[in-house]
């Protein structure tokens, strides 16, 4: 009697395998995470380097190509703390075991210009409250208050000269193409550059500081403004146009208040283009600024405090930046690029 074989109960296909858009979530196109999942990623983009930076710093066989000097030995030039290379090291402890005298003891180590995570962290706090070492240095928060200062006189005057220029030309043809030939020539013109000119009209304090970055970032504010002004759905114009709109109107009633979600993502985009001209441009006349308090520290090889300092300014930044991005969503509620 033939044998039949019964077939398997079958299981539902989610169970036998995982459905495509389950597996590939990660490489999902432009879909919205819940807030855990952007609370974890978020923290992860700070953290994985923060990893890469402990694991240089405190796993000695990753990358440590000096020695630190714990007891010198026999060897007449080695101090306590010192920071030598392998070789030299291996040399010294060569001759020293020829010479039947003491040998030296030292332990993996990074460079001076490379301090561990917990050095930079505890420089966060020192740098505030440690006088500094020259008198006529300044504290750093009043180094730190003198750059936030020049930003935001330099950035106010790139934006009120700027913004306007930039939806004239994103709105009017005739003005776009007399205004922006000009100004994509100017705009690969390096900023810096300007700085022994401006020095000799505005003096050496912070006249010319604030025109260094007015120059970088005024003419790609035209040039990004009015191609975001291009992007106003045309039928709008169209409309009010038909309607009798005047020229004047037009801007105010009609393509500002349209541009407007898109301008102000704009302007935050801009202002950290103007924290990247900072160091450069306090420079240039006297330096002055959280760039002399990083100098200053670099001199001393505190490179602890220039970590510190770097890393400050990146805070300000993003703090700034959260800020306005918090401040957009209550401004443009109806703005969902606003919420990305």
């Amino acid at each position: 009697m033939a044998t039949v074989i019964q077939p398997e109960a079958s299981k539902p296909r989610a169970a036998v395998a995982r459905p495509r858009h389950a597996r590939m979530r990660w490489f999902a196109v432009r879909k919205e995470l819940s807030p855990r999942a952007r609370l974890m990623l978020g923290a992860g983009s700070f953290l994985l380097p923060l990893l890469v930076w402990c694991i240089v710093s405190y796993v000695p066989f990753v990358w440590h190509p000096l020695l630190q000097v714990s007891n010198p030995g026999g060897v007449d030039y080695f101090q306590t703390g010192m920071l030598v290379d392998k070789a030299t090291f291996e040399n010294e402890t060569a001759n020293m075991q020829a010479a039947h005298k003491p040998l030296p003891v030292g332990t993996p180590s990074n460079p001076v210009y490379l301090p561990p995570p917990h050095k930079v962290f505890e420089a966060f706090y020192t740098a505030f409250t440690t006088k500094p070492e020259a008198r006529d240095m300044p504290w750093l928060h009043e180094s730190l208050w003198h750059s936030i200062q020049v930003i935001f006189w330099a950035f106010v005057i790139s934006s009120v000269l700027g913004v306007p220029i930039g939806i004239v030309c994103g709105t009017y043809s005739a003005l776009a193409r007399l205004i922006e030939p000009f100004t994509e020539f100017f705009r690969y013109l390096p900023a810096p550059a300007f700085g022994a000119l401006a020095v000799a009209i505005l003096g050496i304090y912070d006249g010319p500081k604030i025109a260094i970055i007015v120059i970088g970032t005024f003419f790609q504010q035209v040039l990004i403004i009015a191609n975001t002004t291009r992007k106003l759905d045309y039928s709008l114009l169209e409309a009010a146009l038909t309607l009798g709109t005047t020229r004047l109107k037009l801007l105010t009633r009609v393509v500002i208040p349209g541009v407007l979600p898109d301008l102000y993502r704009d302007q935050r985009i801009l202002l950290g283009w103007a924290w990247t001209y900072l160091i450069v441009a306090e420079l240039v006349g006297t330096s002055s600024g959280i760039t002399f308090f990083i100098t200053q520290q670099a001199r001393y090889e505190h490179f602890e405090n220039v970590y510190a300092a770097i890393a400050m300014i990146g805070i300000i930044g993003l703090g700034t930046d959260l800020v306005l991005a918090w401040l957009g969503k209550k401004l443009f509620p109806w703005d969902r690029t606003l919420k990305a």
